[in-house]
């Protein structure tokens, strides 16, 4: 007996941010929406992205060897849908958006997200459907005040960012 679809239904339960990784060099330019991310150590500062194996970008991630993982706002939810492949909308037309610039090595990086974090990869390891990418952070841009933009039972939703409370002296 299968566990799969229950494995699904369960991670469908795992609210997870919503991220546009992106990667550039000679192998090409391209992103995908994932949200299959995360820190491992700080020290150093290091990120594990899975890459469904199926993926045309997969290929591209490996043979330029650097990435940027773009946490995404809330008001990037149309984005996300364009790089997860759900709208008609070409490669070169998903970066064709102003708050696309390229770093040193090429690759895009999204300038009105929460946080990007430019890296190159230092290990890979192929698990199941995924490979996994290991990322060593080379270089990381904050914008805080923003909401984020999570998806949790197969749907985009809203985190609404903590305001500064007000102190009040007694």
């Amino acid at each position: 007996m299968s566990n799969q679809p229950l494995f699904r239904d369960a991670m469908a339960n795992l609210a997870a941010a919503v991220n546009i990784v992106t990667t550039g060099g000679e192998a090409g330019t391209v992103g995908i929406t994932a949200t299959a991310v995360c820190s491992i150590t700080d020290t150093p500062a290091t990120i594990m992205v899975c890459v469904n194996k199926n993926s045309a970008s997969n290929e591209i991630i490996k043979n330029n060897k650097n990435l940027c993982i773009n946490v995404c706002a809330s008001e990037q939810q149309q984005m996300s849908l364009d790089f997860a492949g759900m709208t008609e909308l070409t490669m070169e037309e998903r970066f064709a958006n102003p708050a696309w610039t390229k770093n040193e090595a090429g690759v895009p990086v999204l300038s009105d997200c929460l946080a990007s974090i430019e890296g190159h990869i230092s290990e890979i390891s192929e698990m199941g459907t995924h490979t996994v990418f290991f990322v060593k952070i080379d270089n990381i841009a904050v914008n805080k005040g923003k909401d984020a933009l999570v998806y949790f039972a197969r749907e985009f939703k809203t985190v609404e960012c903590a305001k500064d409370k007000e102190v009040i002296a007694a």
